[in-house]
Order: C-alpha cells, then structure tokens, then sequence
C-alpha cells in the first residue's frame, strides 16, 4: 500500500505551491487524511501543549478514570473533556485546569484557527472556489465554530474487548490533530483496510469532516477511523475541530454542482442547518454515515442556486 501523506508547507507560498497543492489534493481525494510539517506553528510551543496536557492527566484525570472504569462497562476506552474556543471560548470556565494550561490552550488555538483558515483555503484553490468560500460557508451569523476535545487512551488490559474509540466520520469540517508522538493507535479505513497514522513528532494531523464532503458535493470525503487500546502506554490526542457555525446553512458549493452536471452527475447532498445536521450525528456518530445523508435529504432545504 502507498504511504500515508506527510506534506510540508513550508514553500506553500513560494515556487513548490503548485507541488504542495497537488499533494493536497491527492490526499483529500484518496485519503481524507495527511499529516502536516513545517505548518508554522512553534516546537516550542507544541511541546508546552504536551508538557501541560500530560501534567493535567496525570494530576487531575487519570485516577478518576482508573475508578470511573473499574465501576463501568465502557464502550470506549477514553479519558476526554471539551474547550470551546468560538465563538466565545469556555477556557475559563473548565474547572481544575492551571493558569498555564488555560494560557498555552489559549496560544494554541490561535496558532490552529490560522493554521484551519490557511487549510481551507488551499482546498478552495484546489476545487476552483474564490478565497474564503469555505469559510464563509462555515460562517452562519456568529462565524464558524471551533473547539477541541483533550483525550488521553490509558493502557487497557483487555484491548480485544474494547476500542480506544470506536470508528466513525467526524460530523464537522476540517480536523486538526496533535497526536502523541510515541504510543500509536489512530487508524483510518483506505480501500476496505485499516491503516496506521504513523505518529510524528511536532506534526498536525488533518481530516475531512462530513461537511467538507458535503460542500465539495463528493468530491472529497470523510473518512471513517478509529483509536485502537494499547495495553502499554497512555495516548495523548489533542484534537481540534473547525466546523461550520450551529445556524450556517450547508449545501454543495454551486460552481461544483455546475461542474458536476457538465460530467454527467447530479446533486447528491442535501442542504440543511449544521445544527439539525449535529442533532441527527449524536444519536447515530458510530454508524454508517450515508443513511445520515440521505435522512437529511429527506428534509432537505429548497436546493441551493448560485
């Protein structure tokens, strides 16, 4: 099997932008995933990202979960909790998390909402969409959404029991992970097989969520992955979501339906609220994600015009 897609963004807006656009497009296509290097943001500060999020486990969650899975049957083997950072971020608000952790957590964000809005506008470059469309697309009245989910995956002692996460699409749009760099797990689903995303010191991981598939009509497509239990070693997964605000309207761009019907295709998904779209994911996240589509067909706004 070919390997999996590491791009370097380093000349992106220099002379190897075409090379770079061309790898992206290859991973977005065949893919859904890729890992970036030389994305801009600091080692330094994604070492303070893992020094302050491996501390907080240690202090603060991993006890607790020891207790919480001894007394539970899970379902996943997972130690998780939620940042909000737009519209309005939450940092503040989590209970028992240091200065320092909500200063670099802050840092952080910044850096990655540049990195997502860099991200989406090379994929508007690559599909033939004016700068900012996605963004726009994403915006709804408050602008888009972003938060990231802080997981660590203990060791488990019965991995054939139990997923670290069990498979599923990511219901938003553009992913950003950083990933520990020495206990692995994350797997994706590429031509019916389970595949490694090698870990990577110093690289975020990217993935396509539903609406990105939805918006490029197909084009590009979520991917379905999951974190397998390692029975040595705690993973750290600092995953970051970029995704479409609660009341933005989300449909297939219309220049790409035009392209579409010029091959001899149709519109194949919906339009719809994202947040009806996420009502619809939280009851049906580790299931198939095409009966999600056509149930929002089935309610599906007039079809956008351009």
């Amino acid at each position: 099997m070919e390997n999996f897609p590491v791009i370097s963004l380093e000349n992106v807006n220099g002379n190897e932008r075409k090379a770079i656009l061309d790898q992206i497009e290859d991973a977005c296509k065949n893919w859904g995933f890729f890992e970036l290097v030389n994305h801009g943001i600091e080692e330094e500060l994604l070492d303070r990202v893992e020094r302050v999020n491996k501390e907080h486990y240690r202090k603060c969650m991993e006890q607790r979960f020891k207790e919480f899975a001894a007394s539970k049957s899970l379902l996943d083997w997972e130690s998780t909790f939620f940042l909000r950072h737009l519209p309005e971020s939450n940092i503040s608000e989590v209970p028992d998390l240091s200065d320092e952790y909500r200063d670099v957590m802050k840092e952080f964000a910044v850096k990655l909402e540049i990195l997502a809005d860099q991200l989406l506008d090379l994929l508007c470059d690559n599909l033939g969409l004016e700068k900012g469309y996605l963004k726009n697309a994403f915006s709804g009245s408050r602008g888009p959404s972003f938060g990231t989910k802080v997981a660590n995956y203990p060791p488990c002692p019965n991995p054939d029991l139990v997923k670290g996460l069990r498979a599923h699409t990511d219901a938003g749009g553009i992913i950003l992970l950083l990933q520990d760099d020495k206990v692995s797990g994350l797997q994706l689903l590429k031509d019916g097989k389970w595949v490694d995303v090698p870990p990577m010191r110093h690289s975020i991981v990217v993935n396509l969520g539903d609406q990105i598939e939805v918006i490029t009509n197909g084009k590009y497509k979520s991917v379905e992955h999951r974190v397998i239990a390692q029975t040595n070693g705690t993973r750290m997964s600092i995953a970051s979501f970029y995704n479409p605000g609660s009341d933005a309207v989300i449909y297939p761009a219309p220049s790409l339906l035009e392209q579409k019907a010029e091959g001899g295709g149709n519109q194949q998904y919906p339009k719809f609220v994202f947040e009806d779209y996420m009502k619809l994911y939280a009851a049906l996240k580790f299931q198939a994600k095409e009966p999600r589509f056509q149930a929002m067909m089935k309610a599906s706004l007039p079809a956008a015009t351009a």
